[in-house]
């Protein structure tokens, strides 16, 4: 198994993709660590849960450390963990821009701030952001949302030149359209999907999580061992381009 004997930290762990990573990743042999601001029902029997409001400093560091006594060092460490909220320019507040940036962005540095020095002196380690295609392509109603996973996306880049020097890889995957309960009011619209099947390169509609979570796998194995900043979009090739299909 290519993760065995490896302990992983998935934040988000309980959502949509959250949950396919760590049957995946358990799959491979990984020893599973799963945070959420809620508790919930794991989706791996052994699998130790945590709760944690990653929007905060404080809890980004009790979690490390809690994490760190329950099961020793961590080796991976893949934050799913994210919110999505549509807001008109006009409309959008102080509060829809605070929660967009302090748990897409905020959390996610902080809790790799608190996980990489164990990785350093274990001699390396894997991390793992979710980013978007949101992080390389603008979305009128979602500037908040937009503006933080650009910036998980140029901030995997700086993390991943700070501590490759420390063997720890920092990568990303940017998701396209992803069938989970966080889009239900996009793939549930018959004219929406229509619209978005003739922009994709595929002339698919919604994936399933699973696609994501071969990514992350692979990130996290020692098959990407000289892979390091790198935003694999897992998109259909919607961050290649718009198909031809949509102008006909």
């Amino acid at each position: 198994m290519r993760l065995a004997g490896k302990r992983a930290l998935i934040t988000g762990g309980l959502g949509g993709i959250g949950r396919k990573v760590a049957e995946r990743l358990a799959a491979e042999g990984a020893t599973l660590a799963l945070a959420d601001a809620a508790a919930g029902e794991s989706p791996v029997a052994d699998a130790r849960c945590y709760v944690a409001d990653l929007a905060r400093v404080s809890e980004c560091r009790r979690l490390a450390d809690e994490v760190r006594a329950d099961l020793g060092d961590i080796d991976l460490l893949v934050n799913c963990v994210g919110v999505f909220e549509r807001s008109e320019f006009d409309e959008t507040t102080e509060e829809n821009w605070d929660r967009n940036v302090d748990i897409n962005l905020k959390g996610v540095f902080f809790l790799i701030q608190a996980v990489a020095p164990q990785m350093r002196r274990q001699g390396g380690g894997r991390i793992v952001n979710i980013t978007s295609i949101a992080a390389s392509q603008g979305f009128a109603t979602a500037q908040a949302y937009c503006a933080a996973k650009g910036g998980l996306l140029n901030l995997t880049r700086a993390l991943a030149l700070a501590l490759a020097p420390d063997g720890i890889n920092v990568n990303a995957v940017a998701p396209g359209f992803i069938r989970t309960q966080m889009t239900e009011h996009q793939w549930t619209d018959d004219a929406f999907i229509g619209s978005l099947g003739r922009m994709l390169a595929t002339r698919k509609g919604y994936m399933e999580p699973d696609a994501i979570a071969a990514a992350v796998l692979f990130l996290c194995s020692d098959d990407a061992a000289h892979v390091h900043g790198v935003n694999l979009g897992v998109d259909d090739g919607w961050l290649a381009g718009i198909s031809g299909a949509a102008f006909t």
